[in-house]
């Protein structure tokens, strides 16, 4: 098998588990309900939205929304361009995987962003769960909707010390984001650049393509 056709299946395969899970928990729960996994209260599926980018950042207001909307698609651009080179490149295969985890996180949670607001229905705390496709159109416009979040493992809860700065006495929790498999490929790629691939930011060290040589291309 190419390359290239490696990297679509990653893709692909990430895209559909992280759209399946998205979808499932958003027509079975309400907001802030789930479950804990085989029972082990550290790590939990706990649906939550967020309006903004991996684990719950957000920009402000509807302008802030579509700004980010709108950068998530000049990155998706970017990076299957990237690609593309790299494999012209014949840059490492892991680092072409690093990048496509990255691509597809970025499409799956484009695809929350883009069209979620379009096919369902408003999720609440309390009340019916959303609805796929609902009588009088979704519940944001196109770009506008939300990111579905639901992976939740608080490993270690506690207090900070009275003593401690700032924070005496309030609650301590460890790992607080919650995430999506989307961000989840986001991260792992991005960690294994910078741990793995740390040369490919070296300029000096990067390699001219070859003159002589037929490539593969990839999403062409």
């Amino acid at each position: 098998m190419k390359k290239s056709h490696i990297l679509i299946l990653i893709v692909i395969v990430v895209l559909i588990l992280d759209q399946w899970l998205k979808i499932h928990v958003k027509t079975t729960y309400n907001l802030n309900e789930g479950f804990n996994l085989l029972g082990w209260d550290k790590a939990q599926i706990q649906f939550i939205e967020n309006k903004g980018m991996a684990f719950g950042i957000e920009l402000g207001g509807s302008y802030g929304k579509l700004a980010l909307s709108v950068f998530r698609l000049f990155m998706i651009g970017f990076l299957i361009y990237l690609i593309n080179s790299l494999l012209k490149t014949k840059e490492a295969f892991g680092l072409l995987v690093c990048f496509s985890l990255i691509l597809a996180g970025a499409i799956g949670n484009m695809i929350d962003s883009s069209i979620y607001g379009l096919i369902f229905s408003k999720s609440t705390f309390h009340g019916p769960v959303a609805t796929f496709m609902p009588e009088g159109g979704g519940y944001a416009g196109f770009l506008h909707g939300n990111v579905v979040d639901m992976l939740h493992f608080p490993l270690i809860e506690s207090r900070y010390p009275e003593w401690f700065p700032f924070w005496g006495g309030e609650r301590f929790e460890f790992f607080r984001p919650i995430f999506n498999l989307a961000d989840a490929a986001i991260s792992t790629g991005v960690i294994s650049i910078l741990v793995f691939y740390r040369r490919f930011f070296k300029s000096e060290e990067k390699k001219s393509p070859p003159s002589d040589t037929k490539e593969e291309v990839i999403f062409s």
